[in-house]
C-alpha cells in the first residue's frame, strides 16, 4: 500500500524536480547530457544505444531506453561542422506502467577557433514533443480498501480527467573542446534543459504545474597515455529546482598491440563512477571494430540501502562509429572533433 501511495504521490504532486533519465553510462548518451555534446566523435555517424533496469529488489523494476542518431557533416571548404539528429527515450515505472516518451531533434554547430589547433566553440539546440501516460486500471485508492481488503469493484470518490499528459521541451547548450597533445582531449560544458519552462496538466485535480529548469555542467577528458595505454574521465553535475545531482569517474583502457593512426584498436576499459550520496559504479567497457559494448552496476550506498541491501541498477550500452563513403563525409578533412 505504502509504494502504490508513492508512485501516485510522484505522479500526480507533478512537482517533480528529477524527471529527466539518470543513466550511469552517462557519456554514452550524450545528447542527455548537454546537447552542445553531440558530434565529439571520429567519424560521420554514431549511433548509440542504452538500456537501464533498476529497483528490481525493492519494487516493480524502473526500466529506462535510450538511443540516439548523431550525424556530423563538414561546412563547405571551412574547419567547421554541423551534427544533426534525433534523440529518443522512453522509460517505464511502477505498479500502474507510468511510461514517458521522448523525441528530441537536435541540432549543434561546431565553430572553429584556430587554424592549428582542435579548438571548437560548439552551440546546439534540441527540441521536441515528450508523451506520458499510465494504465488506470492499476490504480489501487485508499476508499477501495475496506475491512482490511482490497476489492476493484469497490467504488472510490477519486476521478481521473485522463490517463497522461503531453508537453513540448526545448534544450540548450555550448562547449568548447581543444587538444593538449595530439591524443589527449579535453572538454567543458553547460547547458539548460527545460528551458521553456513546459507546463502539465495534473489529471485529478487539473491543476498546472510546471517542470523547472535543470542547469549542467559538464567537464571531460580522454585519449592516449602512450601506445597500450587510454584513460577517460567525465564529471556532470546538474541543478533543478533545488536539487543537486553529481556523478564522475575514470576508465583506464589497454590494448594488447601497438596501434597506428590508420588502425582501429580493439581496448579493453576497466574503471569506476560515483553518484554522490547515491551509488558506486563499477564499468567495464570493450571497444573493438568501430562498436563499443558497456555494462555497468549500481551499488546503491544511499539511506535506501537498508530496503534495496546495496542492490541499485544494470544498465547495457552498445555505440557503433564509422566514416561513411560519400563526398561529404569528414574522412579527408584536416582536422574533426573527436572525444
Amino acid at each position: 500500500m505504502r509504494k502504490i501511495l508513492f508512485i501516485l504521490f510522484l505522479f500526480f504532486k507533478l512537482k517533480v524536480f528529477a524527471q529527466d533519465f539518470t543513466f550511469s553510462q552517462f557519456y554514452e548518451q550524450p545528447v542527455l547530457r548537454n546537447p552542445a555534446l553531440a558530434g565529439l566523435f571520429k567519424g560521420d555517424l554514431r549511433v548509440s544505444g542504452i538500456y537501464r533496469d533498476q529497483w528490481a529488489s525493492i519494487t516493480v523494476p524502473f526500466r529506462t531506453t535510450s538511443i540516439s542518431v548523431e550525424y556530423k557533416s563538414p561546412v563547405s571548404n571551412s574547419n567547421d561542422f554541423f551534427t544533426t539528429g534525433l534523440q529518443m527515450s522512453m522509460d517505464g515505472a511502477g505498479d500502474i506502467r507510468l511510461k514517458r516518451t521522448q523525441l528530441l531533434p537536435f541540432i549543434n554547430y561546431h565553430k572553429s577557433l584556430s587554424d592549428e589547433h582542435d579548438s571548437y566553440l560548439s552551440v546546439a539546440f534540441m527540441g521536441g514533443p515528450v508523451f506520458s501516460q499510465f494504465d488506470p486500471t492499476q490504480i489501487k485508492f485508499g476508499d477501495q480498501y475496506r475491512n482490511g481488503g482490497y476489492s476493484a469493484t469497490n467504488p472510490t470518490s477519486q476521478i481521473l480527467q485522463g490517463n497522461g499528459y503531453n508537453y513540448w521541451d526545448f534544450w540548450t547548450g555550448i562547449s568548447y573542446t581543444t587538444v593538449f597533445t595530439n591524443e589527449l582531449r579535453f572538454y567543458v560544458a553547460g547547458s539548460i534543459a527545460h528551458a521553456n519552462n513546459p507546463k502539465i496538466k495534473s489529471v485529478i485535480s487539473n491543476e498546472v504545474s510546471s517542470i523547472a529548469p535543470r542547469y549542467s555542467m559538464n567537464i571531460g577528458i580522454n585519449g592516449k597515455v602512450n601506445d597500450r595505454d587510454y584513460i577517460t574521465a567525465f564529471v556532470d553535475y546538474f541543478t533543478q529546482g533545488g536539487n543537486r545531482q553529481m556523478i564522475g569517474g575514470v576508465l583506464y583502457g589497454f590494448s594488447t598491440q601497438s596501434t597506428y593512426d590508420d588502425q582501429e584498436p580493439t581496448i579493453l576499459y576497466m574503471g569506476s563512477f560515483l553518484r554522490w550520496n547515491d551509488a558506486l559504479i563499477p564499468v567495464i567497457k570493450l571497444s573493438f571494430n568501430h562498436t563499443t559494448i558497456g555494462l555497468s552496476y549500481d551499488i546503491n550506498i544511499s539511506k535506501l540501502n537498508t530496503v534495496s541491501n546495496w542492490r541499485g541498477g544494470i544498465e547495457l550500452s552498445m555505440a557503433y562509429t564509422n566514416f561513411l563513403k560519400i563526398r561529404s563525409s569528414t574522412l579527408d578533412k584536416v582536422r574533426c572533433v573527436s572525444f
